[in-house]
């Protein structure tokens, strides 16, 4: 583990990026990064990253909406650094940090750019994060947590899982709360159905690389639930910056890679993964 953290509180306007495994002896880059920003251009800005992407040769996902921006791209690692340094002359993105990792090929088949109503689907339009998000905590804090049974106020702490059922079969932190969701959609009510289950306890909400989690640990907080916080980075950041301790299985990715182990290495074969998914 790395040096002692806090819990944060970060700024609405900073960016949340997803980590994946690093293999330096690979030559693809991937990367991956979310930020929660307004973009009303979004039609407009779909074509420009469209165009660029292409061009410099990139394979991945690119999600737009009024609520911001979330990617997964893989290439040569100068078209992809060229992709964001040019992604970052627009100020609304000029703090985007993305994370690096490489593997022997890429594990995408197609680049796509998409607009969405949401880049990640809740169907509740008041939670914005852009407006101001829930407390974070940071994984080394977590696991401090877990090894103690208790946060630093003496509190009860509970992990929530906010995902699927199917990427919770593949792994989670140990006595996770799994609501059995089977797409993020149903978190509200089943949150409404289990609230009172969490009265009184630190509930940390995590997901794969924390933009489920954010926006879970918001609608907490409107539902009455005080001391919520969210994974700061998710599960992955927590692989990362962490020995794995308190985690079982691997973490459903939703590239070629399919699962990685607590050392960010491939856990799953991908075949196994496709029969989970269906």
């Amino acid at each position: 583990m790395r040096s002692p953290a806090t819990v944060t509180h970060r700024p609405a306007s900073g960016p949340l990026c997803i980590f994946t495994a690093v293999n330096t002896t690979d030559t693809v880059l991937n990367i991956s990064c979310y930020k929660f920003v307004p973009l009303p251009d979004a039609a407009a800005l779909r074509e420009v990253l469209h165009e660029r992407a292409v061009g410099a040769q990139l394979k991945g996902t690119i999600l737009l909406a009024e609520e911001g921006i979330n990617f997964f791209l893989a290439g040569p690692a100068d078209a992809v650094r060229g992709f964001v340094a040019q992604l970052r002359t627009d100020s609304r993105f000029a703090d985007l940090e993305p994370k690096e990792s490489w593997s022997a090929t890429v594990p995408f088949r197609k680049m796509l750019v998409k607009v969405k109503r949401e880049i990640i689907r809740m169907d509740h339009p008041t939670i914005r994060p852009a407006a101001g998000r829930a407390p974070a905590v940071d994984p080394v804090t977590l696991r401090r947590w877990l090894d103690q049974g208790h946060d630093d106020e003496g509190r009860e702490v509970v992990t929530l899982d906010t995902r699927n059922a199917f990427e919770v079969d593949a792994g989670t932190f140990d006595n996770a709360i799994d609501w059995r969701i089977d797409k993020f959609t149903e978190f509200p009510p089943a949150l409404r159905a289990h609230r009172s289950e969490l009265q009184d306890k630190t509930v940390v909400s995590f997901c794969t690389g924390g933009i489920r989690c954010e926006k879970a640990a918001i609608l907490m907080r409107e539902e009455g639930l005080s001391h919520v916080y969210q994974l700061e980075g998710g599960i992955l950041k927590y692989f990362e910056l962490t020995d794995g301790a308190h985690y079982h299985g691997g973490c459903f990715v939703f590239d070629e890679r399919r699962v990685l182990d607590t050392g960010l290495a491939i856990d799953t074969p991908a075949a196994a993964a496709e029969t989970a998914i269906k």
